[in-house]
């Protein structure tokens, strides 16, 4: 079971918060635990980071609707709830949650996005479409997939420069990626810290751009990245493979892999939830003596006996061969839906056979001893 906290608790906000209260919230708790009022303070940067993670999700409208539904195990991809986010990230995404001009500009430095030191730029996520079967799906599968994407420049090494010497220190901001400005304000004197205009929080400037990136630092490439897809995924879950995105500018950090999973039709079996349904169609004379009968299931082949006298509409259970439940325990069930085949076409010496029984009194209709179609549904899911 996750030890992680509700996201709405977090924020101290209810499910049926609107947007402006979950982005109010946040606000509150960002200036709260921001690092730079709490120095050192490893248990407030812990809480900055949590309310960033759970803001991260709830201001997202398909990301709340989907952590209403699955909660963390929903969250993160098929691993669930883990967030990959560092303080950059942080900064970077929600740096504008304070407004320029608000007394704690300074914090998130202005519309900058950044610190107000050198900042890391970070590329792009790719999101890809993963197909799944229901077998691959049963057992969980390792993919290998090529990722057509932008990657480091091998001519510079991802700097966007044409040698060593084409780098130089800003001149603006010497270095430092940041440029410190004093403004006067009904609170006093308020000192703010932005991203530096001449080299956007770089640090440095190219002189000779690469003439392969054209100083980007980045060009078209392919790349081979092998993922484990655990048990027990749905159809439309994801995954985030960290740092396997495209490649950021001047060597920046990458940015993610976003796997989503599609659940392929299966020929014979239909999942629901983690049971697997089929539907076993038998003859009229088997149903009456009974036989053994091969059914497909995810794990391969298996015979079932279906005993004599088995009416239409009866469901049998196979515990435990339907899907695993997502990181957790246990595993779902197969229930074999019964289907009596009734014949369109006799011969006249057929239909004769079928005639004479007709009279036998173990061919008329005793239904009182027998459960409705619904009776039998509520007892396997009750």
């Amino acid at each position: 079971m996750s030890t992680k906290r509700d996201y709405y608790e977090i924020l101290g906000v209810a499910k049926n918060a609107t947007e402006v209260e979950i982005k109010k919230a946040y606000r509150q708790m960002a200036i709260k635990f921001h690092p730079d009022k709490n120095p050192g303070n490893k248990e407030a940067e812990d809480k900055f980071k949590e309310a960033a993670e759970a803001y991260e999700v709830l201001s997202n409208a398909e990301k709340k609707a989907r952590y209403d539904r699955f909660g963390h195990q929903g969250m993160g991809g098929a691993g669930g709830g883990q967030s990959h986010m560092n303080m950059d990230d942080i900064f970077s995404n929600f740096g504008d949650i304070f407004g320029e001009g608000h007394p704690f500009e300074s914090f998130f430095g202005g519309n900058s996005g950044g610190r107000g030191g050198r900042r890391q730029k970070v590329g792009s996520s790719i999101r890809i479409k993963v197909e799944l079967t229901l077998q691959e799906i049963a057992t969980g599968v390792e993919k290998k997939l090529k990722v057509k994407k932008q990657v480091a420049c091998n001519s510079c090494n991802g700097s966007g420069a044409k040698d060593s010497s084409s780098v130089k220190t800003c001149t603006t901001c010497n270095g430092s990626g940041a440029v410190r400005k004093v403004q006067q304000s009904f609170l006093g004197q308020i000192a703010t810290t932005t991203t530096c205009p001449t080299c956007n929080g770089d640090g440095t400037t190219v002189v000779n751009k690469c003439g392969s990136c054209h100083g980007t630092g980045k060009t078209i490439g392919e790349e081979i990245v092998t993922i484990k897809i655990p048990a027990g995924v749905g159809d439309g879950m994801q995954m985030t493979v960290s740092g396997k995105g495209n490649a950021a500018e001047r060597g920046g950090i990458p940015g993610d892999l976003i796997v989503q999973f599609e659940e392929k039709p299966d020929a014979s079996l239909k999942r629901d939830g983690n049971n697997v349904l089929y539907e076993c169609y038998i003859s009229f004379p088997d149903a009456v003596t009974g036989l053994s009968v091969e059914i497909p299931t995810v794990d391969g082949k298996a015979k079932i006996p279906i005993k004599a006298g088995t009416q239409p509409g009866e469901i049998l259970r196979l515990r435990g061969k339907g899907i695993p439940v997502l990181n957790g325990y246990g595993r779902g069930d197969q229930l074999v839906h019964i289907n009596i085949w009734t014949p369109q076409k006799l011969s006249s010496e057929e239909k004769a056979m079928i005639e004479k029984l007709k009279s036998s009194e173990n061919f008329k209709p005793k239904p009182t001893n027998q459960r409705g179609f619904f009776e039998k549904i509520k007892e396997f899911f009750s």
